[in-house]
């Protein structure tokens, strides 16, 4: 993927996606439950019922690249709903990639002083 990621953003579909969906079925997704434009150039990212096959989808200035990454063993971690995340950074793109659920972690906490 040759992307300029000074301008693209990460979005994650959360719960599971049917993997026979395509480019078409994917951008379709990303349109009508997303509600955002595939045409915008970020990254879209799908997940099996399984947790063991992602698809990304993008818009590459004259069209759509699709790329899949499936897991011999483990799962990725992922959001099931709505509430858990849509977009994500790229440092939390790359951990995803490497099985971390970042999901999980630590919140940051922020308080205003002490009691």
């Amino acid at each position: 993927m040759i992307l300029d990621w000074s301008t693209v953003k990460v979005f994650v579909k959360p719960g599971p996606t049917d993997m026979r969906k395509q480019i078409n079925g994917l951008s379709i997704i990303v349109s009508e439950d997303l509600e955002m434009d595939p045409f915008a150039g970020n990254l879209f990212l799908f997940c099996n019922k399984l947790r063991k096959i992602l698809k990304i989808i993008y818009w590459d200035r004259n069209g759509f690249c699709m790329w899949l990454k499936r897991l011999e063993k483990d799962k990725f971690p992922w959001p099931m709903n709505r509430k858990e995340a849509t977009e994500i950074t790229q440092e939390q793109f790359c951990f995803l990639l490497q099985g971390i659920d970042f999901w999980k972690a630590h919140q940051k906490l922020e308080y205003r002083s002490v009691s």
